[in-house]
């Protein structure tokens, strides 16, 4: 297996992880206050939709020809960092 497609595979498990994050937070928001419930739930709506764009990310690694792979692979890090540090501040926000 190519280095690519193990660095694929595991990003593909940290933005699995991510989501199972997530939807932690949903459950959370179905027991908090009405309000608490309405941030939550904003903030995970938002988070999926990043979730959603890192895969699209992910698919193009896949694709990408060895002349372009850091560049790629670069722009596809810099979003997952994003992405990761957004779950951590929602979770740490609406920590019990």
């Amino acid at each position: 297996m190519s280095d690519k497609e193990l660095y694929r595979q595991k990003m593909k498990a940290q933005l699995d992880e991510l989501k199972a994050d997530v939807d932690k937070l949903r459950a959370k928001a179905s027991g908090a206050s009405t309000d608490a419930q309405l941030k939550l739930s904003q903030h995970v709506k938002d988070l999926e939709v990043r979730i959603d764009e890192g895969k699209v990310k992910l698919t193009a690694l896949a694709d990408v020809s060895a002349d372009r792979w850091d560049t790629v692979k670069e722009g596809f890090e810099s979003v997952w960092k994003s992405l990761k540090s957004s779950v951590k501040d929602v979770s740490a926000k609406f920590k019990n």
